[in-house]
Formats: C-alpha cells, structure tokens, sequence
C-alpha cells in the first residue's frame, strides 16, 4: 500500500513538474516573439528621425527609462539593442521548412518568421555571422531539444565545420535547412570525437581503463558528442564463445539506423590486430544479438592515433567497422573554418 501511495505522489509529481515547465517555456517563447516586434519598432523609430545615428541614441534611452518605469528590469539601453538587433538579423531570414513543419501551430511575426527557442538561444545564434551555420545550429537545438549550455559546447566544438567537412559539398546546404541527417552508417561516425568534457590532460599518464570511467561518469556529455539517435546499453559487455570470454568496451544502441554500434577503446596508435578484433566483436553481435529486423552492427575503435593507409588495407570496402581519433581539446574553430573554405573552394574550381 506505502508503495502505491510513493508511486501516486510521484505520478502527480511529475505532472505539476511538467507542467510547470511547459509554462515557463510558453512564457520565454512569448518573450521572444515580443522582443522581435519591439526590435521591429525601434528600427521603424530609428528611420523616422533626421539624424539616425544621434536619434536612435536618444529614443534608446528614453525608451529604456519608460520601460523600467512601468515594467522593472530587463529594459536596459543594452537589452534594447539587442532586441533591435534580433530584428535586423531575424527580419528576412527564413528557417527550413522541415522545422517549421514540425510547429504548424506556432505563431509567426509580420515577417512570417517563426522562432521555437529561448531568448538565450537567439542571443547566442544572432552572434554567428554565417547564415548557414547560424540556421544549422537552429536546426539542431530545435531537434535535439539543446539547452544553452549544451548549444555553447556544440558551437565551441566546431560541429558545424567537422560534419561540414565530411560530406560532400553538394549537401552542406542541407545541413543549414535539415540539421545532420542520418542515412547511412558513417553519418552517425565522426572522426575526430572531441573529448574536452573529460578534464583529462592530454600529455598525463592514464589507461583505457581511466578514459572509459571518465566517458561513463560524462555519459550525457558523450552522448551529446556522439550525436542524434544514441542509446546507451552496457559497459563492459561480456560475451562467451568457444569458452573464452570478450568484453566489449562500450555498446550503444542507435534508434535511427536500429542497430547497435560497439566502441572499442585504444591508448596510443592503433594497430591492425586491434580492427581485427573489432571484426569479431562486430561478428558476434550480427550473428547472436542483433534482430532479423534490425540493420547489421557498427563498430568505431576510438584511438588517439592511427594510420588511414592501414586501416584502408586491414578492412573491406563494404565494412561496418570505422576507426576515429578523439581528442581531449577543442578544436581550433577558426583553422576549421579556414579548412573548410579552402576545401569548398577547391571543389568548385573542380567543377
């Protein structure tokens, strides 16, 4: 009976509780939409004055004391140029239509815009210059439900760039109107894997055994760097075959491609005795874990250095197993940037 009534308390609970954070959300969305519009009136102020330059300075100004007079904080000379600003970078862009068909029901600004996160997220997103980076971010903060915190690490992390970067140019445009699309099994594989979350220092003594508790105690990080779809299963997973025991590093379950995807953690450079045992562990699972109706598994043996040339050589063309780097930094985003415009470049010389 004590344990009915815990599990009514909590049921009830948790309702309040969603409840209570639908609401805030419907009020921070409200907010946006409202500074959007008051944005739009100081630009239409600005150009009605002589001298636009002095008088917008000055409606600012007046506006923010009216404001904090009526309405309290959150109307500084500051706060207003950025809603002024929200305007001008929001007023003639357009999200893809994939998102905005998700949201049918959201309302849309005299622009037919429509905005689906908070007054922080656009704060940070209004700050990107590139407009197919800034819309690739929207996208996916929208879909994966990212909060600040974890859009900031994603934009430091140069996502953007390293998903640009392996894709072939035709479809970077789709990045800025889908986010990541997940079709085959190297959209889910990123090489490199950037690892900043683990405090770990690059040149300190640890083992494998140390790189995969720290993965283990920042699963949410990891998985946020491992990106859409993943699930995690087992560490350490044991399996018995001609009675000698295996133990799988890390397995993960991907929702979006339906199979499993095992890593393999490895100290130092890779070898080709490691991919041959990735093969195996691979193997096993397509033979004795994986459904009839589920897609043939994926193995990533992440390792701090490898050989490409030797990689290619070990496995066949058609293999389900892929080798990534990972490093305990984040990534130089201007290199990266650099990197992919002289690569974009190339390509159209190319054609």
């Amino acid at each position: 009976m004590e344990e009915l009534k815990n599990t009514f308390y909590e049921d009830v609970c948790n309702l309040l509780s969603n409840a209570r954070k639908n609401v805030k959300k419907a009020a921070d969305l409200a907010m946006v939409y409202s500074y959007f519009e008051v944005g739009r009136r100081i630009v239409e102020e600005e150009q009605s004055g002589a001298d636009r330059a002095q008088y917008g300075q000055y409606i600012l100004k007046e506006l923010s004391e009216y404001l904090t007079k009526n309405f309290g904080k959150g109307f500084s000379v500051t706060n207003l140029k950025q809603m002024r600003q929200f305007y001008l970078v929001y007023a003639r862009d357009q999200i893809g239509q994939t998102v905005s068909d998700r949201f049918k029901n959201h309302p849309t600004v005299s622009t037919g815009r429509k905005f689906f996160l908070s007054w922080s997220h656009y704060l940070k997103l209004m700050r990107i210059e590139n407009i197919d980076e800034r819309h690739f971010y929207e996208v996916e903060a929208v879909k994966n439900n990212w909060s600040l915190r974890e859009l900031n690490r994603q934009f430091d992390a140069a996502l953007y760039e390293r998903l640009a970067l392996s894709i072939d140019k035709e479809k970077i445009s789709q990045l800025a109107k889908e986010g990541q699309l997940v079709e085959n099994t190297s959209d889910i594989v990123k090489d490199p894997y950037v690892l900043e979350f683990l405090g770990l220092e690059e040149k300190s003594g640890y083992s494998e055994s140390d790189l995969e508790t720290h993965l283990i105690d920042n699963l949410q990080k990891f998985l946020l760097e491992l990106g859409a779809g993943y699930a995690f299963v087992a560490r350490q997973k044991r399996f018995t075959f001609s009675e000698d025991h295996f133990r799988v590093d890390l397995v993960f379950y991907n929702r979006l491609l339906r199979c499993f995807v095992l890593f393999d953690l490895k100290i130092g450079k890779l070898k080709h005795q490691d991919l041959g045992q990735m093969q195996m562990y691979v193997n096993y699972y397509d033979r004795y874990e994986k459904q009839e109706d589920e897609n043939p598994t994926i193995g990533v043996l992440l390792c701090q250095d490898k050989d490409d040339s030797l990689v290619e050589l070990t496995l066949p063309k058609d293999s389900n197993i892929y080798a990534s780097k990972y490093q305990l930094y984040l990534p130089d985003k201007k290199v990266l940037q650099d990197k992919l415009r002289e690569w974009t470049e190339e390509k159209e010389c190319a054609y």
